[in-house]
């Protein structure tokens, strides 16, 4: 009997990623000459950045990554410019994309200060855990309306209450004590 093979694909990177559209340039060499990116990236890791480019760098070319990272709620800083050197991984053709889109990049940070890059898990883990919060909200939010409407139906009519007597009329004059 043959095994069937999982048709999910295995995460290979080290590092967590998330979707997040950065602003951010990079600068290479390509058949036409240097070549300076500005654009968005698609997601970052720790490790890497995805993005789109106008013009084709070739893998294994070294090129200088420049990413503006957002300010993060509790921080003192503002936002911050990573610049490092990174590494094309991957360079692929999109066919019918706009130009400033053609291609799909790929790289690899290569030379990358720890500072710089503890900065950039930090916002991987921050972006994560806002994507799980909003991600668990509505499921809260069903939940909540699901109980109350089960609480609704589960509490019995009231009966009427006793009359009371009536209260004592009061002349509006406030008693002082000295």
């Amino acid at each position: 009997m043959a095994v069937k093979q999982s048709t999910r694909r295995r995460e290979r990177r080290r590092s967590t990623r998330v979707d997040a559209k950065l602003s951010m340039r990079v600068e290479g060499a390509h058949e036409g000459g240097p070549a300076q990116v500005v654009t968005e990236s698609q997601n970052i890791s720790a490790s890497g950045i995805y993005c789109t480019s106008s013009h084709f760098l070739p893998p294994l070319s070294k090129v200088m990554l420049t990413i503006v990272l957002p300010k993060m709620p509790g921080q003192k800083r503002g936002q911050e410019l990573i610049k490092t050197e990174g590494i094309v991984v991957r360079c692929e053709a999109t066919p019918g994309r706009k130009p400033e889109a053609r291609y799909q990049l790929a790289c690899m940070f290569a030379d990358i200060d720890p500072e710089r890059r503890e900065r950039i898990e930090e916002f991987v883990a921050w972006r994560n855990l806002q994507a799980l919060h909003a991600a668990l909200m509505p499921a809260r939010r069903r939940t909540t309306a699901g109980t109350k409407a089960a609480k609704k139906k589960a509490v019995p009519a009231r009966k009427k209450a006793a009359a009371r007597p009536a209260r004592r009329a009061t002349t509006g004059k406030r008693r002082t004590t000295k």
